[in-house]
């Protein structure tokens, strides 16, 4: 047995040694946080750090504090920045290699490298500098590293350097993920009203008229199920979806809220944002503080930054605050188009037009070289689905409004009339913006470009080549949609306003609108508020909107189907249920699987429909819970799918079939709460590259509270990316909590530092805290 014990220990001791060499390579990219750089600034700026890693920069003026803001994201974040710039720029595969190939060829048809380029014409010459400040800081701090940053050392890459229009791609990275539809909604509309009359097309895509919550007070009508035949292809069991998965809001979020003056003992009005987006390691935010003066007056800014852009995206000034959710309107149309027989021209309002073409080079990490040949059209990229016909996209991404830093003016507001004075002038994705300042008053606005549209219709493509469908420019600013005045205001995703202004924004695919609404009802609940009150309705996992599937799952469970299926436990569990996603609730679990169930069950051939071509039926921009439930209450048997007799066996049939799934998925009922259903998937894109270590990368795999349609949005991978409640003037009592913590490194102490107190709901500080470390960046010479 010695040769045994001797392979035991030479393993382990060849473990040890590999173990040890990869501990020194990361220690030798470690950020510094401690010590003296010099640095291309014009006096020495300091970057403090608290326990936790919050940056506090103090600087001179703006210039050198985008500088030194530069110079600690390369050391935290570079590989963060760099994927962001790479996705929007379709350059993901000259890190990734050939598995990245198929989404860069995606990703070039948006030639967003080439219109980042273009934006930096358009800056004045204050920003141009700013932003080259910005990037030289950045260069600076990704030269200061002993060693590459880690993700790279596994790539066996070389981080490239940071240039100018970058921070130009990181803000069309997240239009990407804020607008990325890219017409697929408007495709599956389109296959839906060609597919059903118009009567059904109106009451199967309506808006919700029971989960109403808009700023403005205005309501919408239900549309009443029409009385002509169910249509035959929503009846079809022929064919089977691979995907039954509905639009819903498992890929959607964010919330914020205000309360005015008139409510808060210090008489300031206080912002709560939490923003929902995917959750990684690291996350979207960087805390830091900006300390600067101008024209002989101390400037300070607090609150969150995306590394790869210079700005506080959103926080506190002290004379106001902001922040912001996903506007979830519609900025994008699919036009259709009449091409020639060659397929080489379009028809326009001026008649034949030649298609442009763009050659782009692809560059593939071990192989080489991928040329691609990309059509475009005077409204934007040629797209097609699978075999549908030829479309170009029209979206606001492409036009020159899209990007600027426009937004960094918030940083010297005072009032919120001043910030929503710079609403329209912004070049971000259309966001709903809040504003709070320490005067108590409170405004919301859209923020960003609003384009101005001729169209019969926003939601399905349309032939734009007699002129008579087009885009008309953009609104002026007197026409942005903007509120003032209200004691309470509130966003989440859903219909914010009526009327006129509605009919100008569309819907791109609204939420419910349940979540909105639970967030409403505690606001109006507050006589008084501060803001742990508001910080308590971010962690609100109430499941308001499941009620009437409780109610109907009772229901449909009668003595005889308990008895008969043997659902006696099952049962048990929902009347033990404390109707909250809660991570020791079975009861929520079993509600929500039934709903998910019944709804897939009903709709399933209308998914099969639109699969079938090369569409999905979670890409509709109305959720059809509405027209399930007025389909149900009506009882007609003729609108259910072919394989039903009537209602109660499609209910049956959900309950056994979620039933099943999560016995077959937890092992027994008894295991299936929601923390089982809902844990942390928090985790770094690289971690599944490095055997053994990988799951050190991660977060842990925790059960978590939450869920879709209520204030608490979390999902494995997915929810509140920060929770921020803030009164400007009054920063010392706020809040601001990220899932993961400010460094990308894991042998940073800062790696995890807000963990844990993101998942159990401990509300840290606004501000820094008492100063830990500190860096001095001094003027070269």
């Amino acid at each position: 047995m010695n040769w045994y014990k001797w392979i035991i220990g030479t393993v382990v001791a060849f473990a040890a040694l590999a173990a040890l060499s990869l501990y020194s390579l990361l220690y030798l990219s470690l950020p510094q946080y401690d010590g003296e750089q010099q640095a291309n600034i014009s006096r020495t700026a300091r970057l403090e750090r608290d326990g936790t890693g919050y940056l506090s920069i103090h600087a001179a003026n703006r210039n050198d504090a985008a500088y030194a803001l530069g110079f600690a994201h390369a050391q935290e974040r570079f590989f963060q920045m760099d994927i962001l710039r790479r996705n929007a720029a379709g350059e993901l595969a000259a890190l990734f290699g050939e598995r990245a190939l198929e989404a860069d060829r995606n990703l070039r048809q948006h030639r967003f490298r080439a219109r980042a380029q273009q934006a930096l014409n358009l800056l004045s010459k204050p920003e141009r500098k700013l932003l080259s400040d910005y990037r030289s800081g950045v260069n600076a701090g990704l030269t200061a590293l002993s060693l590459s940053p880690f993700e790279y050392l596994l790539l066996q890459q070389t981080p490239a350097p940071w240039q100018d229009e970058d921070a130009f791609l990181v803000i069309y990275s997240m239009y990407l993920d804020l607008q990325g539809k890219l017409g697929r909604d408007d495709y599956a509309m389109t296959l839906l009203q060609q597919a059903v009359p118009a009567q059904w097309y109106a009451f199967l895509q309506q808006h919700s008229a029971t989960w109403q919550a808009a700023l403005d007070g205005s309501t919408v009508q239900p549309v009443a199920v029409p009385d002509t035949a169910y249509p035959a292809v929503l009846r079809d069991d022929s064919l089977a979806c691979n995907s039954c998965q509905l639009h819903d809001a498992a890929d959607i979020g964010s919330n914020n809220f205000a309360v005015a003056g008139s409510l808060t003992a210090h008489g300031s009005a206080i912002l709560a944002d939490d923003m929902h987006l995917s959750i990684r390691v690291p996350g979207t935010w960087y805390k830091a503080q900006l300390n600067w003066r101008e024209a002989g007056e101390l400037r300070t800014v607090t609150g969150l930054t995306l590394p790869g852009a210079p700005a506080i995206v959103a926080g506190s000034n002290g004379n106001i605050a902001w922040g912001f959710t996903n506007s979830t309107a519609d900025w994008h149309d699919l036009v259709a188009l009449q091409l020639s027989e060659d397929g080489k021209r379009y028809l326009t309002p001026d008649g034949w037009r030649a298609l442009q073409y763009y050659y782009e080079t692809i560059k593939v990490a071990g192989k080489p070289d991928q040329t691609l040949k990309l059509a475009e059209t005077m409204w934007g990229p040629l797209v097609r689905f699978g075999s549908s016909p030829a479309y170009a996209l029209r979206w606001v991404a492409y036009d020159e409004v899209a990007v600027n830093f426009k937004l960094m003016q918030l940083e010297l507001a005072n009032t919120v009339q001043q910030a929503l004075a710079i609403a329209p002038k912004a070049g971000i994705p259309v966001q709903n913006l809040l504003v709070a300042d320490s005067q108590g008053q409170i405004g919301w606005s859209l923020m960003g470009p609003v384009p101005m549209r001729q169209l019969s219709d926003f939601d399905i493509a349309q032939d734009w080549s007699s002129g008579e469908q087009r885009w008309l420019g953009y609104i002026d600013a007197a026409q942005q949609p903007q509120l003032t005045g209200a004691e309470r205001l509130w966003t989440a995703n859903s219909r914010m306003i009526g009327g006129d202004a509605d009919e100008l924004i569309g819907n791109g695919g609204y939420d419910l609108g349940a979540r909105g609404w639970q967030i409403k009802q505690g606001l109006d609940s507050l006589m008084q508020a501060d803001e742990q009150a508001l910080h308590s309705i971010q962690l609100d996992n109430r499941a308001m909107m499941l009620a009437p599937w409780y109610e109907l799952l009772l229901n449909t469970l009668t003595t005889d189907t308990v008895t008969k299926h043997q659902l006696q436990a099952y049962r048990q569990h929902l009347v033990n249920s404390s109707k909250q996603a809660a991570i020791d609730d079975i009861g929520y679990t079993l509600v929500r699987a039934f709903r998910q169930k019944a709804l897939e069950l009903q709709f399933a051939p209308l998914s099969a429909y639109l699969e079938q071509h090369a569409a999905r039926s979670q890409d509709l921009k109305y959720a059809l819970e509405t027209p399930f439930w007025a389909l149900f209450r009506q009882g007609r048997t003729d609108t259910l799918p072919a394989g039903y007799a009537n209602w109660q066996a499609l209910l049956l049939d959900a309950i056994l079939q979620s039933k099943q799934q999560l016995e077959q998925k937890n092992g027994s009922l008894n295991d299936s709460t929601w923390g089982a259903e809902n844990q942390a998937r928090i985790q770094h894109p690289l971690a599944s590259a490095v055997p053994l270590l990988g799951d050190w990368l991660n977060m842990p795999a925790t059960p978590l509270n939450g869920d879709s349609h209520m204030p608490r949005v979390q999902r494995p991978g997915f929810g509140q990316s920060q929770r921020m409640v803030v009164a400007p003037g009054q920063e010392h009592l706020g809040i601001l909590t990220i899932p993961a913590g400010q460094s990308g490194h894991p042998l940073s102490p800062f790696y995890r530092a807000d963990h844990q107190y993101w998942l159990n709901e401990v509300a840290l500080p606004f501000l820094p805290g008492e100063k830990k470390y500190q860096l001095l960046l001094t003027p070269q010479g």
